[in-house]
């Protein structure tokens, strides 16, 4: 392994890390009511609804079945009579399923983001480097399952990618022995997967955490409005 795989895959998810949760934590309680999806809906609502529907739906499928397919020790899998061939492919299935219908509603978003010139206008580069980094992380992703369909159908690459994630997460430096096995062009998707969790809380995807932080919307202090005479 070279001085860049240990930075890139060993390092760097923990600066990360750092990064997305202390930003997300102070732009809560600093930057309150700046926290916010910034709805473009009353310029161009058609588009909107069918790319966003499509988009979120996509990307939460995605994320839990990363998250659970990941996570998940084998052994579980394999006392409900699910070899690794078999999970595999049931990730490939699905992957391929909830992978097109992200990327058709990110396409549609762009699309209508840049073509629109009212909701282009109230646009900032990062909602459009947002939504164009999440298209390019989406055509790895897509690259990555056509390629377990070709050469890794017998489970073996899943073992290895889990067995990275799950030592990464216990921090233990011996997740970057699984990496020799996993091929580049997973190493390139989880390079952009990581980056995007890098860039989240700087954009307007910090909305995603609205749900959990609900309780404290009650106690946080009342927005002055001064009406201009």
């Amino acid at each position: 392994m070279s001085y860049f795989d240990y930075l890139t895959f060993l390092f760097y998810p923990y600066v990360v890390l750092s990064i997305f949760v202390s930003v997300s934590i102070f732009r809560f309680f600093y930057r309150p009511y700046n926290w916010k999806t910034a709805s473009s809906e009353i310029f161009e609502d058609k588009i909107l609804k069918v790319g966003s529907n499509l988009f979120h739906f996509g990307i939460l499928a995605l994320f839990f079945g990363h998250l659970f397919g990941l996570l998940t020790p084998e052994r579980i899998f394999q006392l409900v009579g699910l070899s690794s061939g078999v999970h595999q492919m049931i990730e490939i299935i699905f992957g391929s399923i909830f992978g097109i219908i992200t990327v058709v509603g990110v396409l549609l978003l762009i699309f209508r983001r840049l073509t629109n010139q009212l909701v282009l206008a109230m646009s900032t580069s990062m909602d459009i480097f947002v939504l164009l980094w999440i298209f390019f992380t989406l055509c790895l992703g897509m690259t990555c399952v056509i390629y377990s369909f070709l050469f890794e159908r017998d489970g073996h690459l899943l073992l290895y990618l889990s067995q990275y994630v799950k030592n990464l997460l216990t921090f233990r430096f011996q997740a970057i022995n699984y990496l020799v096995m996993i091929p580049v062009i997973y190493r390139v998707h989880m390079f952009f997967g990581f980056t995007l969790f890098l860039i989240l809380p700087f954009s307007r995807l910090v909305h995603i955490f609205s749900g959990f932080a609900l309780p404290l919307y009650l106690f946080r202090k009342a927005q002055i409005v001064i009406k201009k005479i």
